[in-house]
């Protein structure tokens, strides 16, 4: 087809534990492709003669602030907190791959090996909320990269994140594929009892040789389905996430998930199709040529037909859910499912009138 970049050649191996199988990009931000070197790498020769995995390393990020604000018109939220960028779960989908670009670092094995967190995110939160001029929206966290992914273990910046909005009772949506946030399921639940707080699982595949290759560093699925039980016998409103759907990958699963999540206690649910933005389209394609060579023009190919005719269609309202025949045989299959299974019939209403901002420098603000 005329237009359409060809496969790279098949690759004999990924990268150990990794989602990305190399560091290759375009030349966009004029980033030239990554090799393997010592300054990124690990020692490749670990004492058997094996390749040793790449290092993941954690650089501090002191940002200026925190609050993100959104304008697309086709998201049902106006702001968000990224605490950390990149992410280690390494899903060789995330659209928020490209980003890693921006800073001269591959969307590739760079994106989900060299990470940056933001220590002071709980502080500069706490410091824009008691601005006089702090217009209160919903804050949504887990829009770029998760923030449950494995460093919240150790730098806690999400939990601090949670821990302001629950003093001061601003309303919250957190978006994971990670059973870490029941480690936090005290405020959560907390924050549920007062309506503060809605949480959206995102569920790839059940299958868990399938979810190794997508999302090597992901919890497994039946982890995820184990954390909405958890929150959902907690109170917390909790919705899954189809999330991805790959088409001739995880399209078949569609059904089995929502099912899945109804018995586990998911009160509502949503999809997205594959979103290939910039360098997550020739990252996929590389990643087909190593796992599925046997479908991979065949994925590509329907994924173009839902992109009308593009591996990527990046319009408003038609870049999530796709367009054409299998547009609207995948709808057709969710919103089925969701009636079968009792999904969507109740929403979560939260209060955006519990807020009080705090209090700035120690000073509580006057009426």
């Amino acid at each position: 087809m005329d237009g359409v970049p060809p496969f790279p050649p098949a690759r004999s191996a990924s990268t150990p534990g990794r989602g990305a199988p190399s560091n290759l990009t375009p030349l966009r931000f004029n980033l030239h492709e990554r090799v393997a070197d010592p300054d990124w790498l690990d020692e490749r020769e670990g004492i058997d003669g094996a390749p040793s995995k790449p290092r993941t390393t954690v650089t501090a990020d002191h940002a200026r602030t925190i609050i993100n604000r959104i304008t697309s018109p086709d998201l049902p939220i106006e702001q968000s907190i990224n605490m950390y960028r990149g992410c280690e779960h390494g899903c060789i989908y995330c659209y928020a791959r490209p980003s890693h670009a921006r800073y001269d670092l591959s969307p590739g094995l760079d994106f989900e090996t060299k990470l940056f967190a933001k220590p002071d995110a709980a502080n500069l939160l706490r410091a824009e909320l008691a601005r006089p001029t702090y217009t209160m929206r919903p804050i949504a966290i887990g829009t770029n990269t998760d923030p449950y992914q494995p460093i919240e273990r150790d730098w806690r910046l999400t939990r601090a994140i949670i821990e302001v909005l629950a003093e001061t009772g601003h309303p919250l949506f957190i978006t994971t594929k990670s059973d870490r946030i029941v480690r936090d399921i005290d405020l959560l639940a907390d924050m549920a009892r007062r309506r503060l707080v809605h949480v959206i699982i995102s569920v790839t595949s059940l299958d868990s040789a399938m979810a190794r290759k997508l999302e090597p560093r992901a919890p497994h699925p039946a982890k995820r389905l184990a954390a909405i039980a958890a929150l959902a016998k907690a109170g917390v409103p909790t919705q899954v996430n189809v999330a991805p759907i790959i088409p001739a990958i995880t399209d078949h699963e569609i059904e089995h998930i929502i099912a899945e999540a109804a018995q586990a206690g998911a009160c509502r649910a949503g999809y997205t199709i594959i979103r290939l933005p910039h360098e997550v389209a020739p990252l996929l394609r590389e990643w087909l040529s190593l796992h599925f060579p046997d479908r991979a023009d065949k994925v590509m190919n329907i994924i173009r037909d839902l992109r009308g005719g593009r591996d990527y269609d990046p319009r408003y309202f038609h870049r999530m859910h796709g367009q054409g025949i299998w547009g609207d045989l995948i709808r057709t299959r969710f919103r089925r499912a969701c009636a079968i299974y009792g999904l969507n019939h109740r929403g979560s209403d939260l209060d955006l009138a519990a807020f009080v901002p705090p209090s700035a420098n120690g000073q509580m603000r006057l009426l």
